[in-house]
């Protein structure tokens, strides 16, 4: 076993020499690495947050359209929808959650024929320039002439989604049609807030102009969870 192990040490150090060698001179570069902040995305609480109601600081407006980009950057090739982590190639990367600023947000009309309720589509397309991961269910208000309305949470599980920069992931606003003939509640505009996120975008509503009055025992409008919906036209 010594004459084993002296052997080894031998073969060790002229191997050792060989390759110190044969190295070329001045060649060899280092290669630092870096990684991005993690942060967690959180699938609890209650319906839309306290940072999405009205009055409060949101991250842009938009008049007179339903599309607002609230970063430095918009995304590029939009349409694609993210991929949940443990696919993708960053299954194993620590990535920063999706900031507001890094969002572009659009809400757009889903309604379906045939379906006994309306629905609205809201998409965040990645435009920050880097990969982020988004997970849970956005804080989502309604402004009405009435006030503020806060959508519930529908209660379905949410996947963490990694969003690469300039895809696109999408989630469904649903909500009851006043058919009852009279002037009903009056929508006037859409306060959404990215999961996990204080900072509010202000968007406008592109559903029916208005909802039926209810007797108060509950808000009749729901909202999914991040993937929840597709891209609309």
């Amino acid at each position: 076993m010594r004459a084993n192990t002296i052997t080894l040490a031998v073969l060790a150090a002229v191997a050792g020499l060989s390759l110190t060698a044969c190295s070329s001179d001045g060649d060899a570069t280092s290669q630092g690495t870096s990684s991005a902040a993690s942060a967690s995305a959180s699938a609890d609480g209650g319906s839309g947050t306290g940072a999405a109601k009205e009055g409060s600081g949101s991250g842009g407006s938009a008049q007179d359209g339903a599309t607002v980009s609230a970063g430095k950057k918009t995304g590029g090739t939009g349409g694609k929808q993210g991929t949940n982590a443990g696919t993708g190639s960053h299954a194993n990367d620590k990535i920063g959650k999706c900031r507001t600023d890094e969002l572009e947000v659009k809400a757009m009309d889903n309604t379906i024929d045939g379906d006994p309720g309306g629905t609205v589509a809201v998409e965040f397309t990645n435009g920050g320039g880097r990969d982020c991961v988004m997970s849970g269910y956005a804080g989502v208000d309604l402004k009405t002439n009435a006030g503020s309305l806060s959508a519930k949470r529908t209660g379905e599980p949410a996947s963490r989604v990694v969003l690469k920069d300039g895809e696109s992931v999408a989630f469904g606003i649903t909500y009851p049609i006043n058919d009852s003939g009279g002037s009903g509640v009056r929508i006037t505009g859409l306060v959404v807030t990215p999961p996990d996120e204080t900072k509010s975008v202000s968007l406008g509503w592109p559903g029916a102009a208005t909802l039926p009055v209810t007797d108060g025992s509950g808000t009749p409008v729901k909202v999914g969870p991040i993937g929840s919906a597709g891209q609309g036209g």
